[in-house]
């Protein structure tokens, strides 16, 4: 099974053109897509439905969006206002060759700021109905600003994981409404935007402290990093490009999974070749 994670930037690539189709050719060949800054009614892409217009591109794949953000869409500098009852939502969207059971959009902790942007995060939950069985799934975005910020919201998502076969997913209880149970699968793929750089004090917070006699050691409760795990590390990996700084990079994204899943690890690699997004595709294989 082929999983990826695409921050698209609003659909702006590293030269500043709008083009969702370059992004889709870019997953072709994807079973399960983690998107982030995916947006309806913003005024920066000419209030796009990016959700309709990247279902379309993916007939075949089932999807769902989590809109974290979400407020009333503003006219343009221009003066156009867009139709009444038009939303700027921001937010993840999750795309499935599967049937998509259930799903929920867990709002991360934020704080309030002065000045400097900060919108509500979150991370999509989706309940995917998989060749071997269900598996959960998580398109994830951490706040980019500060890094107190994101161990709070890391420590809140990796609890709410954790605490998923306690809490029940989306639904419990369903046949009072004549609707199935979902499954309760133990294992889980989180993938994102997690604006963290490997071995960050908040990296650390969610897959353990390193270093030490035993190094990093697998244990229930704290998700394994794929590229870590597979050794994909190069000595100059990166995920995300400055568009006015080329030179300027960093490795922001990652694919995190439950402990159950490491032996099945396949491969992990990051498509720096593709320009749709200053992201680039963060590519996961794992066996069915």
């Amino acid at each position: 099974m082929n999983f990826v994670s695409y921050n698209i930037q609003y659909g702006f690539g590293l030269d500043g053109r709008y083009d969702l189709a370059r992004i889709a050719r870019s997953l072709d060949g994807a079973d399960v897509i983690a998107l982030q800054e995916v947006t309806r009614g913003f005024r920066r892409n000419g209030f796009a439905d990016m959700v309709a217009e990247i279902a379309a591109f993916f007939p075949d794949h089932f999807w769902v969006y989590g809109p974290a953000c979400d407020m009333h869409a503003e006219a343009d500098e221009g003066g156009f206002q867009p139709a009444r009852g038009t939303r700027f939502q921001f937010g993840n969207m999750v795309l499935s060759r599967w049937p998509v059971i259930s799903t929920r959009t867990l709002l991360l902790p934020r704080s309030r700021t002065i000045g400097k942007i900060n919108l509500q995060r979150g991370a999509t939950e989706a309940l995917i109905a998989a060749p071997g069985g269900a598996i959960r799934f998580y398109s994830v975005h951490l706040d980019h600003v500060s890094a107190d910020e994101r161990i709070r919201q890391l420590q809140f998502l990796n609890a709410h994981i954790n605490a998923f076969i306690q809490e029940g997913g989306s639904l419990t209880g369903g046949g009072e409404l004549d609707l199935p149970e979902p499954p309760l699968p133990e294992d889980y793929i989180v993938m994102g935007d997690f604006n963290m750089e490997p071995e960050s004090p908040e990296y650390c917070v969610l897959a353990g402290a390193g270093g030490g006699y035993y190094g990093r050691v697998a244990r229930i409760g704290t998700p394994i990093d794929t590229f870590a795990a597979l050794k994909a590390y190069g000595p100059e990996s990166y995920s995300w490009m400055d568009p006015e700084d080329h030179g300027k990079r960093m490795h922001l994204d990652y694919c995190f999974v439950s402990c159950g899943l490491e032996g099945r690890l396949k491969s992990a690699r990051i498509d720096t070749q593709s320009v749709g997004s200053d992201h680039f595709p963060l590519w996961v294989e794992i066996e069915d």
